[in-house]
């Protein structure tokens, strides 16, 4: 970085596949919108680069404090993003392939319409992690989140594919109109999980305050399988979400979610 941000700026074209044949010149003379007038990304941001490879193997390294940088990422297919400090909104949007990593935090729609790849973000994440655009029913169809603190709420929200995995805890509404994909809490959930769920999975292994009321009850567990690996456990596991005809699974652990104990009244004898 240059210099601080004082208005954000749209930057869909830093992506490997964007930069992989330009030059150090042709990269810093890209137009991109700061506020409500284009710049120069060389003016945002000092520029160097090193050709020693294939460019289907690119790396894009950022470093300094880029949450008001919006879009990093946009629909890339292959190579690296690291950026190392704070990340903006919409990172990784409709990306399908490649990876992204951030040291810091990352601001609201993360992965929003993901389709493939990997996001890791070693802090916390916003909002509407691996969500659809408001007013679709399409969200997250593939690829892989791990953050390793906390989220925001309605993470997953039109969820069709793909993973989410929280080490931290996570806000309202996890899972919410989701319609596939797994998706795993470690932490705690403030409640509503899985509103209006119609397929896929969730796991919390922390704390959630109560289960909606349009699940069913089916059995406990001793473990809970998040794609290939058995997450250790005993767990409540319900079904729903009923008002959708939902057919989804949700896992919740039995030691951390005493309150819960009253369903095993309704296991069969």
């Amino acid at each position: 970085m240059r210099r601080d941000l004082k208005l954000p700026i749209d930057a869909p074209e830093i992506t490997p596949d964007h930069l992989a044949t330009k030059s150090e010149a042709e990269i810093q003379n890209l137009k991109i919108w700061e506020g409500n007038a284009k710049t120069e990304l060389g003016q945002v941001f000092h520029v160097s680069v090193r050709r020693d490879g294939d460019t289907n193997q690119t790396s894009i390294r950022i470093v300094g404090n880029v949450a008001k940088a919006r879009r990093i990422g946009y629909k890339m297919t292959t190579g690296l993003v690291v950026i190392e400090g704070n990340a903006g909104m919409h990172l990784g949007e409709e990306m399908s392939g490649g990876s992204i990593l951030v040291t810091g935090n990352v601001d609201p729609w993360l992965g929003v319409k993901m389709k493939g790849g990997q996001l890791e973000v070693k802090g916390n994440a916003g909002d509407l992690v691996g969500a659809g655009y408001r007013g679709t029913t399409r969200g997250m169809s593939g690829g892989s989140i791990l953050i390793h603190g906390n989220t925001g709420d309605e993470i997953g929200c039109w969820m069709r594919n793909g993973t989410i995995r929280v080490k931290g805890n996570a806000g309202f509404m996890p899972g919410i109109h989701m319609n596939g994909g797994s998706i795993l809490v470690e932490g705690n959930c403030e409640g509503r999980a899985g509103a209006q769920m119609r397929a896929g999975k969730m796991i919390i292994t922390g704390h959630t305050p109560s289960i909606l009321p349009s699940f069913t009850f089916e059995d406990i567990q001793q473990k809970a399988r998040f794609g290939e690996e058995k997450i250790p456990g005993s767990f409540y596991v319900f079904s729903g979400d009923l008002n959708e005809d939902g057919k989804g699974k949700f896992s919740v652990s039995i030691a951390n979610n005493p309150q819960l104990k009253w369903y095993e009244r309704y296991l069969e004898a």
